[in-house]
């Protein structure tokens, strides 16, 4: 073990996914005390909560409970997304609206509640799971692709705001990874397999991400090897950017 974290206090949302669930699995091996917070609870972080992130109650009673388990956080990565597979005249409203609260709002939340503690202590930084749909123009995925746009808005504006507190502020936006999630979208459709296969397609690389691809890139993110990086949206998409097809 490399030993990257040992003494840091890091926070992963989305932490019951496969890409949070990565991410806790890095950090810890790694050396970090791993928070592990997740809609329902997970099971690999030192610390294992189930909290909305839509909720502001919710959220400040996690980092209380995180700070009396093992102290403030010096790494927050927010993996933790809400989403509903519509177009914006089939996204009733109230979707919008939860899905603007747990994908951006809940990032808010979080920095509100843990910047203080970490500006206190000499810095830290939040890493912010962001999508190649914040990008491109995605009409099946219209609010979540909405919401990751403004999640990147959300990285260069508080890593302005907080970089004069040693605070680093930072983006990784993933094309297609493959988690159960994307398999069950795919299993939606008349023919799973061609589906994933003209998924992989858009991929020059050939083939889909992994979590530990995007946990790779998350722990070189909040690492001290990028100390001098604050406001970027890392891409990391196989390829899919350059050209979507």
């Amino acid at each position: 073990m490399s030993g990257r974290f040992e003494g840091r206090r890091i926070l992963v949302t989305g932490a019951s996914g496969g890409i949070g669930g990565a991410v806790v699995d890095g950090f810890r091996r790694e050396g970090g005390w791993v928070c592990a917070l997740g809609h329902s609870r997970p099971g690999n972080g030192n610390l294992n909560l189930a909290a909305d992130l839509g909720s502001d109650a919710a959220v400040a009673d996690a980092l209380a409970a995180m700070h009396d388990a093992g102290g403030a956080a010096d790494i927050v990565v927010h993996s933790g997304a809400a989403s509903v597979n519509a177009g914006i005249a089939d996204t009733p409203s109230a979707d919008w609206l939860r899905i603007y609260d747990v994908n951006v709002v809940g990032a808010v939340r979080l920095i509100q509640g843990c910047a203080p503690a970490m500006a206190a202590k000499g810095g830290g930084n939040f890493v912010l799971i962001s999508s190649i749909n914040a990008r491109f123009a995605t009409p099946t995925l219209a609010a979540y692709a909405t919401s990751k746009a403004a999640l990147d808005g959300l990285v260069r504006t508080a890593a302005l705001d907080l970089a004069n507190r040693g605070i680093r502020v930072n983006g990784v936006a993933p094309a297609s990874v493959d988690t159960p999630l994307l398999a069950r979208n795919f299993d939606l459709t008349p023919d799973p397999a061609a589906a994933r296969a003209a998924n992989v397609g858009r991929h020059p690389l050939g083939r889909l991400g992994t979590p530990e691809d995007v946990a790779q890139t998350v722990l070189f993110v909040a690492s001290d090897a990028a100390a001098w990086m604050t406001g970027t949206v890392v891409e990391l998409d196989g390829g899919a950017g350059v050209t979507r097809r």
